[in-house]
């Protein structure tokens, strides 16, 4: 082991300001790249999240011109919006029961022509 030098140093030869400088910038690189990767990595994920959303908005409004939308409900029925004041839903069994007769509930809706309203739409 050696002794002090002769600039006091305990025996370790000082390590130049720019070597020092050198390896902080180096160290900070190490820790600034992989976090520049995960905000790119975020950006394209957020992009991508952007454009999904867009789609859906353009199809919501699509269907809201239509005035009628189909959306599962929180019990797994198939609820239809946009006929009432509320949804009409049914599980899917029933969807295609009710479905299956769309015939007869059209025969049945001119046989009965006299007898059924229509509602009045509100403006």
């Amino acid at each position: 082991m050696r002794g002090p030098d002769a600039a006091g140093h305990g025996g370790h030869t000082p390590r130049p300001a720019w070597r020092q400088t050198v390896m902080l910038v180096l160290n900070a690189v190490i820790v600034i790249l992989p976090a520049m990767k995960e905000h790119r990595m975020a950006d394209d994920t957020v992009q991508t999240e952007l454009e999904r959303l867009r789609a859906e908005n353009e199809a919501l409004k699509t269907r809201a011109t239509k005035g009628i939308s189909l959306k599962v409900s929180e019990k797994g029925g198939v609820s239809v919006y946009g006929l009432g004041r509320f949804p009409v839903t049914l599980y899917k069994e029933q969807w295609q029961k009710l479905l299956d007769m769309a015939d007869d509930i059209r025969a049945f809706i001119v046989e009965h022509e006299a007898e059924l309203k229509t509602k009045q739409k509100e403006e």
